[in-house]
């Protein structure tokens, strides 16, 4: 079996990261012998990722809690808004995620079976710059949620906040106030994950910044504090940037994991697991630990689950077999029922050509019918084959590696003819696209064309190449276009069919027959 990414090195040790994809700001529970993962999915659908794993290194995409996001402006994307930051808990025989949205506010979304249909998303408390919310129930009944603030949303951050909320976990039943100021020596503290053992409450957070900060453990004998504070996993010699925000997970025989995330830029925010054990109540996570501070390790022991699981790697390659989409897949904002079928022609992907966006001049920031999916290993190349015979005039189809810039392959229909163009556009995340053609050659009377992307190894880092197909011979396409991640979000491989006028489409659309994604790397 080819591994896209292969964390488990299958000599009792396993590599990281873990998750070679960007599932940023990660948070982990264990019930029973089953490990669940959610992450952030911003203005992306469906959203809320949830992820199982029996081992805490092989782990699985086997749902998503929430099907849209629930406020009109989301059917045109929200590049840099939706769901933010979420925890996921389990408490009282059900599985309960809260986020916040920047803009609107702090939910929660729950559910008994997390394999199953989650229930409708409850708003928990409104106000605009409350994220990065944690639920958490005490002994003695009473419930509460800690929280991070946005300060470009509410004018301040390097706080964390908390409010009582109802034992149900439905409702705020008391203000909002602040719990703890890390201005002065935890500034950009965000992301809380809240804990007790041993009659502390701990709030394991990140601080510093994304990049170049560390992990912070506070802890009180009062949820209310005052807190003592300490920083428990930073950088150090390593190469693992941040590290940044995650949650702390246990092993039925005890033993305790912190799964965290790095930046790495083009690729997004990946997933790491350090060890951690106690010292004098407080956490020490990592290797190479100096007063109680530990660093990101590369390679370590597997955790001692009780299980044994097969290595798995997270899927990209997709033959559109099913009648529905692969969990793989998430459009770049609410989708309508009239965005594709992959039952119209059986074995194929149909996206129809449509403007979403309504603009007069369209561009796929805009445009909420793109078809996404993560990078997820760092070398490899991707080809998607498409049937462009259901194109109508002034409708394209193609590829697209999305980012914070991006550049995509498309066979457009103008003046009746069928002509292949490559498009790049810059500025994305100001709002202020506009997007360079190049007609590279017309594709006349082709009823199919392959697209290809590959992201290979150079000497100073990655190297983005494209290519296309008509025929049998695969041509090159001169670019020097580099992916970006955006908004908090790595670059992105997407499908596509817009129509790029302001009218809706004239009912055109492609069919797509495959995507199929191998990696370039050595050992994986």
């Amino acid at each position: 079996m080819e591994y896209l990414w292969k964390p488990d090195l299958e000599d009792g040790t396993f590599q990281n990261p873990i998750i070679f994809a960007d599932y940023s700001d990660p948070d982990v529970i264990r019930v029973g012998d089953t490990y669940y993962m959610t992450a952030s999915s911003f203005n992306y659908v469906p959203g809320l990722p949830i992820l199982t794993s029996k081992d805490l290194v092989n782990w699985k995409l086997v749902n998503y809690a929430i099907d849209k996001i629930d406020y009109e402006k989301y059917d045109m994307p929200q590049h840099s808004k939706g769901v933010w930051a979420p925890a996921i808990r389990y408490h009282n025989e059900r599985f309960y995620i809260y986020y916040g949205m920047p803009d609107e506010g702090i939910f929660m979304v729950s559910a008994e079976d997390p394999l199953g249909k989650w229930e409708k998303p409850v708003l928990v408390l409104e106000g605009k710059g409350l994220i990065d919310s944690c639920p958490f129930w005490d002994d003695d009944g009473k419930a509460y949620v800690i929280h991070g603030y946005a300060k470009s949303r509410i004018g301040f951050k390097s706080y964390l906040g908390i409010f009582p909320m109802s034992e149900d976990g439905t409702k705020a039943i008391g203000e909002d106030h602040i719990l703890y100021n890390g201005v002065e020596t935890q500034p950009t503290i965000e992301g809380p994950k809240v804990y007790k053992r041993n009659d502390y409450y701990y709030i394991l957070a990140p601080a510093g910044g994304v990049k170049p900060g560390w992990q912070t453990a506070l802890r009180s004998k009062n949820i209310y504090g005052p807190y003592e504070e300490k920083i428990v996993l930073k950088q150090g010699n390593t190469i693992v940037n941040g590290p940044h925000q995650g949650g702390l997970v246990d092993t039925v025989n005890g033993d305790e994991w912190f799964l965290h995330f790095q930046d790495r830029g083009l690729y997004g925010r990946i997933v790491h697991m350090q060890p951690v054990v106690w010292e004098n109540d407080w956490p020490v996570m990592g290797q190479n630990a100096k007063d109680g501070c530990g660093e990101p390790c590369l390679v370590c022991k597997k955790p001692n689950t009780g299980i044994s699981e097969a290595p798995s790697s997270l899927e990209a390659s997709d033959d559109f077999e099913e009648p529905g989409l692969n969990l793989m897949w998430q459009w770049l904002g609410n989708p309508k029922d009239n965005f594709c079928s992959l039952t119209a022609n059986p074995g194929f992907l149909r996206l129809y050509a449509l403007n979403p966006s309504g603009e007069k001049e369209p561009v796929l920031w805009n445009c909420s019918n793109v078809l996404t999916q993560k990078l997820v290993c760092p070398y490899f190349k991707a080809s998607v084959c498409l049937r462009i015979d259901g194109l109508q005039e002034n409708e394209q189809a193609g590829m697209v590696m999305m980012g914070g810039h991006y550049a995509y392959l498309a066979v457009r229909m103008i003046n009746g003819e069928k002509t292949l163009v490559q498009a790049e556009a810059y500025d994305a995340e100001d709002g202020s696209v506009k997007e360079k053609t190049n007609v590279l050659k017309l594709a006349g009377n082709a009823e199919k064309i392959i697209f290809s992307f590959a992201m290979e190894e150079g000497k100073d880092g990655p190297i983005f190449k494209m290519f296309f197909t008509l025929g049998e011979e695969e041509v090159a396409v001169q670019t020097d276009f580099m992916p970006s991640d955006h908004t908090w979000v790595g670059a992105k491989i997407g499908l596509f069919a817009t129509a790029l006028k302001e009218n809706a489409g004239n009912g055109g659309y492609a069919d797509f027959e495959y995507i199929h994604v191998t990696s370039l790397a050595e050992g994986n």
